[in-house]
């Protein structure tokens, strides 16, 4: 295994909403992703997520409330717990979640095309 720059993972790929892995950390993902607008209404039902804001500002809707978070911010969301992630000027996150988890969880609506319902694609640094 190699050192990942994240800058440099990050420069890597444009597409929103669906996350790099960037490296595994025992049966974890450790994915980078670019966001902007709204993800989708989603439940992981047997896992919590965690997530770290690297640059600019990530709304995690909760069915009671809304958390805001900005640069430098982790916030975990606990199994079960529905949530939509959103970001109206965009961001920079990590995720880190158990290998194979779906970034749409088990069970959310309709997912919109901007959405990438993925379990995380490799990273390719050229």
């Amino acid at each position: 295994m190699e050192p990942v720059n994240i800058d440099k993972a990050l420069a890597s790929f444009d597409e929103l909403w669906s996350p790099r892995i960037v490296t595994n950390v025992n049966d974890y993902d450790i994915r980078l992703a670019k966001v902007k607008g709204e993800h989708v209404w989603h439940v992981h039902e047997d896992t919590d997520e965690f997530f770290l804001v690297l640059d600019g500002e990530l709304d995690i809707a909760l069915r009671d409330r809304t958390v805001r978070l900005g640069r430098g911010d982790v916030f975990v969301v606990p199994r079960g717990a529905e949530h939509k992630p959103s970001s109206e000027h965009g961001a920079h996150i990590m995720v880190v979640e158990p290998t194979g988890t779906l970034s749409v969880g088990d069970r959310h609506d309709e997912v919109p095309d901007h959405v990438d319902a993925t379990t995380g694609h490799p990273l390719t640094l050229p």
